[in-house]
């Protein structure tokens, strides 16, 4: 009988989950998720949600705003994939989605079942840690099957690599 640890039974590599914004605390968490990534030989991947306009514009106006909200989005994940190919040597996966930023963040959680940790990262300002944040940690903490890691906002680089 052997004294090592059982395999794990499942050999999926872990996948990390980072909600992308253009807020400064999202550059630690990102900087986490692709640190634990390496260290676990698991994957990144992105999600961004582009919220739906009131459709109460006129066509042509709403057509518009669509349209540049969703370039606006694939400029941000482009250059965090960028990054994140600089950090692992990879690029990570891209769920970009249109909607609700909490219902589209649980659908794609609920949808990919090899998506095993959620990072977010964490406002350090007065206006508190960010919606998603507070939302996970309050009324949805149960409405998840996978474990949410919220990296502050104020750590360096050093800091980061030292938690990973």
């Amino acid at each position: 009988m052997s004294d090592q640890p059982a395999p794990p039974a499942t050999s999926v590599p872990r996948k990390f989950l980072l909600v992308v914004d253009s807020s400064a605390e999202m550059r630690a968490a990102l900087r986490f998720s692709c640190r634990r990534a390496l260290h676990t030989g698991g994957t990144v991947a992105l999600f961004y949600a582009v919220p739906q306009r009131d459709s109460h514009y006129f066509a042509t106006i709403g057509e518009l705003m669509e349209r540049e909200a969703r370039s606006e989005a694939g400029e941000v994940l482009k250059a965090v994939a960028g990054d994140a190919h600089r950090q692992m040597g990879n690029y990570p996966h891209v769920y970009l989605r249109e909607g609700d930023t909490m219902e589209q963040l649980l659908a794609v959680i609920a949808e990919d079942l090899s998506i095993s940790v959620l990072v977010l990262g964490a406002g350090t300002g007065p206006d508190g840690p960010g919606p998603i944040v507070t939302a996970l940690s309050g009324k949805l903490a149960g409405k998840i099957r996978i474990p949410a890691i919220i990296v502050p906002g104020h750590l360096t680089d050093q800091q980061v690599d030292a938690l990973t």
